[in-house]
């Protein structure tokens, strides 16, 4: 089983914890999204995966994209220790949540419409990084109000799940690009926990095999 992903891709930083948290033995590809003009772009992985995107799961004959799919995927195959709970209401409102980042804030801030931002409308770096900001900024207002049952470590209760696994990613980068996360009380208490554990340790960018 293979992971192809890239070292400080938020996406794939998901995938990462998940399969940490999940114990499941697995090799880790690297994508590099900025050498030779972007390795997703590669005619070699457009045939594993079309959307030209990281990450991509490959398990046997499977080749599945999305990281929220991925963590679908690996909840349904490795059932234990479950990172969704058996109440259909909490699982919906742990899957609002991870959604929350995958659709509303992350899309905004990806790495390709960052480059389309500066390569084809032609904003600065410091216009870049106010866009990024914003949208964080905002994204984050939505999510600490829905931390509603946040104890400080997880994000929804005594469990670690899905909205955890999408939080620690979008936090470190965050903190990439200089947020403030003084107003987000429990974001920030969550993150800081979080990051104490060996999975979520373990998947960090900077101990990835093609950090640098």
């Amino acid at each position: 089983m293979q992971l192809y992903s890239y070292f400080r891709s938020s996406a794939a930083y998901r995938a990462r914890i998940a399969l940490n948290l999940k114990a499941v033995d697995y090799t880790i590809v690297p994508v590099h999204l900025l050498k030779n003009g972007g390795e997703q772009h590669s005619d070699a992985y457009r045939k594993i995966n079309f959307s030209e995107l990281v990450p991509t799961w490959v398990d046997e004959e499977l080749r599945l994209g999305q990281s929220l799919s991925i963590l679908e995927y690996l909840e349904e195959r490795y059932p234990h220790p479950a990172l969704l709970p058996s109440s259909c209401i909490e699982r919906a409102q742990i899957r609002r949540f991870a959604q929350t980042i995958s659709c509303d804030i992350h899309p905004l801030n990806n790495l390709r419409v960052l480059q389309y931002l500066v390569d084809e409308i032609g904003i600065d770096q410091e216009q870049k990084k106010q866009w990024y900001q914003h949208w964080v900024i905002q994204g984050f207002q939505v999510l600490e109000d829905q931390l509603t049952e946040s104890n400080g470590l997880f994000c929804f209760g005594e469990q670690l799940t899905f909205a955890d696994c999408c939080l620690i990613p979008q936090v470190y980068n965050a903190l990439r690009f200089d947020i403030d996360l003084t107003a987000f009380v429990k974001i920030k208490s969550i993150y800081q926990h979080c990051m104490t554990l060996p999975a979520f340790i373990q998947a960090a960018p900077e101990q990835q095999v093609d950090a640098q």
